[in-house]
């Protein structure tokens, strides 16, 4: 796996918590293994901080303990967990497309459009890293609409671990993930709350036994 070029642009941990995550969640970093924070900075080749505030993160998130003079430790992933998450995730997805669905502009639904239809085109040609920005620009225009920032927030926060860069590569999903997105969009351009609720909601619990599938067959999940 190719290693991002963080001395290229602004050393941010956030940057580095996700190269950990994604690791973790491919295997590269199983479960009961220690993440030393020396070495990865080297091979990164980036300073101490950023590194350091990135395993303090992840720890905050439970993919992580720190272990006095070993390091910081990998927990288990486990199916609950993925479940767990998903659920949290389509309450409040949910929530945040009903609030959507009534204030929601035109001009916001044509940038919804271009966005849905940009991925779409993305999933054709394999391009899975455009495919998670889009992804996550359809689902921050929806939330965006909501005009809920707390709400938002959270969703922020929990979709951290959902580990989006995941989604593309777990079979059937890009079809899947097509069909809800133009469901979510059809309630939204009809101002249908409770419709867009339904289908947020639903689309964001269907993503959790692929993923887990997925995360099985890597060996992932424990």
């Amino acid at each position: 796996m190719s290693i991002p070029d963080f001395a290229a642009r602004p050393q941010l941990a956030e940057d580095v918590a996700r190269l950990i995550r994604r690791r973790i969640f491919d295997g590269t970093y199983p479960a009961g293994n220690y993440i030393r924070l020396e070495q990865l900075a080297a091979e990164l080749g980036i300073s101490v901080t950023p590194v350091r505030e990135a395993l303090f993160g992840l720890r905050t998130e439970g993919l992580l303990t720190q272990q006095p003079r070993r390091g910081f430790l990998v927990l288990p992933v486990t199916r609950r967990d993925i479940d767990d998450v998903a659920g949290v995730q389509a309450h409040i997805g949910g929530q945040l497309a009903l609030r959507a669905a009534g204030q929601i502009s035109d001009g916001q639904l044509d940038e919804l459009d271009r966005i849905q239809q940009e991925l779409e085109d993305a999933y054709a040609r394999d391009d899975h890293d455009a495919a998670v920005r889009l992804n996550h620009a359809f689902h921050r225009g929806v939330n965006r609409a909501a005009e809920s920032p707390k709400l938002a927030q959270l969703m922020s926060q929990i979709t951290r671990y959902a580990l989006e860069s995941v989604y593309p590569t777990v079979e059937g999903w890009p079809e899947q993930s097509t069909h809800d997105h133009r469901r979510i969009l059809a309630a939204l351009k009809e101002r249908d709350g409770d419709a867009a609720r339904d289908a947020m909601a639903e689309h964001l619990c269907a993503a959790s036994k692929p993923l887990s599938d997925h995360l099985d067959r890597l060996g992932v999940l424990e």
